[in-house]
Order: structure tokens, then C-alpha cells, then sequence
């Protein structure tokens, strides 16, 4: 299980492909990193063509996917990603990053959270252009 959960913010699939070949160097296999953008067949395409996974039911827990069936795309991009461990302020900025198009990729440790906690030690790639409030 690697040790903490990393979030990198993106312009484009190829600069995604780079960084998911990075993340893939540091230990974190298929099965821990995730892609979202605000376009659901957008973050499928990327999901085929690099080795990424998007955010299910494994990750994010039962009661939340019955609840995103009925959450708008906003929303639910912010669920999935407080249930693996982002703050709520940070999961708001990264879904705005995410409305001007850019991708978001998750290095998961692991460890799901409920909407009361969140990961502390989650780090942000210094080289994007995505900083979080602090």
C-alpha cells in the first residue's frame, strides 16, 4: 500500500500521460490512480488510453454512488473526491479547475473517507498550476 495520497492538476490527455507515467515510477499502480474531469466521457477516454482508472463504487463506498445518481456532475466530482480523502475546500477549487478543462489525477493511498474527515497528508504537485488554499 503506498503512503499518501497525491493530486496533480492537468491541461491536457498528454501532459495526464506524462504524469501518470511519473505516479506509475513512484510505486502507484493501475489500481491507485484515478482521473476526473468534468466530462464523464471525457475522463472514459483518458481512462482507456492511459493507465488510469476512474473513481467507482470500490473507492467511494455504497451510500455515495446511490447518491450521486441524484447529485448534479459538480456535486458529485466533489463526493468522489472527499471519499478518498480531499478536504471540501480543496475538492471545490480542484471541481473549478476541472470547469475550466482541466484534468485532475489522484494517487491514492488507499483509505476511503466519509464526508466528516479527510486526509491530511494529501500533497499537490508544487509543478502544477493548481495550489490549494491553506
Amino acid at each position: 500500500m503506498t503512503k499518501q495520497t497525491k493530486v496533480h492538476v492537468v491541461d491536457n490527455i498528454l501532459e495526464a500521460r506524462k504524469k501518470i507515467e511519473e505516479i506509475h515510477h513512484q510505486g502507484y499502480g493501475k489500481e491507485k490512480v484515478y482521473v476526473l474531469t468534468h466530462d464523464k466521457k471525457r475522463t472514459e477516454e483518458i481512462t482507456e488510453h492511459i493507465d488510469s482508472n476512474e473513481i467507482g463504487l470500490a473507492e467511494e463506498g455504497v451510500l455515495n454512488t446511490v447518491a450521486n445518481l441524484f447529485r448534479s456532475t459538480g456535486n458529485e466530482l466533489r463526493a468522489k473526491m472527499r471519499a478518498m480523502g480531499v478536504s471540501r475546500e480543496q475538492a471545490e477549487h480542484l471541481e473549478e479547475e476541472m470547469d475550466k478543462g482541466k484534468i485532475v489525477i489522484l494517487a491514492w493511498k488507499g483509505t476511503t473517507y466519509d464526508e466528516s474527515s479527510f486526509d491530511e497528508n494529501i500533497t499537490f504537485d508544487s509543478t502544477d498550476s493548481y495550489t490549494p488554499m491553506t
